[in-house]
């Protein structure tokens, strides 16, 4: 690969022109405030975009600056990121922005070591936030920066391959726009998202298809180096939604570090001094590569919460300000035929 890949001057002229005119109408495009910048970042990371929107709207809306999101309950964090998954993203977010009212008097800052230097930061939204928010020519690299990367200059390359992700970020440091560089890193993941798609990419509607290296060598289906997907796990799992004579239920919270860290889930054990359980039904539910098949039975329960710290009695109308696990939330959905917990459960609906 040259110093300085062949036609970067004609891909930024051509992706910017496409850009101007073709790109989507996003909430977080309408500022360039850091803060905004790096909530939205954060929660697109792995997550499409479509359940972004709503998500981010609500978030500001409860969250709208870095003091507000510091000073709040980690509760209310993680209750207003239900939804979005992978809820250690929302710990470090919480734990950056107290760490930037602590370090920084509650301004983003804009210097690539202190950004890093944050939870949950690592170089794409560093480089997202510099370039979007502050306007300085950083690169990104993510999964459709890549691709566009590796068809456009005929680069092989596979994403789960640290070396090659090295050599995919020098290239994106040379092919960032000095004088648009937020528009220009948003161009190039707006056209991986919409145009240089993993499967069935519009190569005829391409804007930079008269100097493509993969569609010019026909290799354009062979580019970037396909990932391993594992094959999908089949697994079982039993929940209880189960309730006392007051109408609160019984829940567990997660440990505090871990997948889904501090939310609330139901019990997957029926305890002593319960009634019969009754069957709710079931539902299908995947994580990762683990597809669930879940049971959901009902009962009314005297059990106690002592020696049992992860246990909580919780109160019908505090269900929806509560974090709980989207699996959580589809047994009480179940439970809805039970009047005890209908209320809470259009609560949940809503949120």
């Amino acid at each position: 690969m040259p110093t300085q890949p062949k036609h970067t001057a004609y891909l930024r002229r051509a992706l910017l022109r496409w850009y101007d005119a073709n790109k989507r109408d996003l909430p977080w495009r309408e500022t360039n405030d850091p803060y905004c910048v790096w909530v939205s970042e954060i929660m697109l990371q792995q997550t499409r975009v479509a359940a972004v929107i709503e998500h981010y709207k609500r978030f500001l809306s409860e969250f709208p600056d870095v003091r507000s999101l510091a000073e709040a309950p980690i509760d209310d964090v993680l209750a207003q990121w239900s939804g979005l998954g992978y809820y250690r993203r929302a710990r470090h977010l919480k734990a950056g922005a107290e760490a930037v009212m602590e370090r920084h008097g509650g301004v983003v800052p804009s210097d690539e070591s202190e950004l890093l230097a944050l939870p949950g930061i690592g170089a794409y939204t560093a480089g997202a936030i510099r370039s979007i928010a502050f306007g300085i020519p950083a690169p990104i690299l993510d999964g459709n920066v890549f691709r566009v990367v590796a068809r456009f200059f005929e680069v092989e390359g596979a994403w789960t391959s640290t070396k090659d992700k090295k050599q995919f970020w020098e290239i994106a440091g040379r092919l960032v726009s000095q004088q648009r560089p937020g528009d220009f890193n948003q161009a190039m993941m707006e056209w991986g998202a919409m145009i240089c798609t993993p499967v069935s990419p519009g190569c005829s509607g391409c804007p930079v298809r008269a100097k493509c290296g993969a569609l010019a060598s026909g290799r354009v289906g062979e580019l970037p180096t396909p990932r391993v997907k594992e094959k999908p796990i089949a697994a079982e799992r039993t929940l209880y939604v189960l309730s006392d004579k007051a109408g609160r239920l019984l829940m567990r919270r997660r440990p505090d570090s871990g997948r889904m860290a501090g939310m609330l889930d139901l019990l997957d054990e029926l305890p002593a001094r319960s009634s019969e359980p009754e069957s709710l039904g079931s539902f299908k539910h995947s994580i990762l590569n683990k597809r669930y098949e879940v049971t959901v039975y009902s009962s009314r329960t005297e059990a106690s919460t002592r020696g049992r710290k992860n246990w909580e009695w919780i109160a019908r109308e505090r269900i929806a300000a509560l974090p709980l696990t989207t699996m959580a939330k589809k047994g009480i959905r179940l439970a809805q035929s039970i009047s005890l917990f209908q209320a809470g459960d259009e609560a949940n609906e809503a949120h």
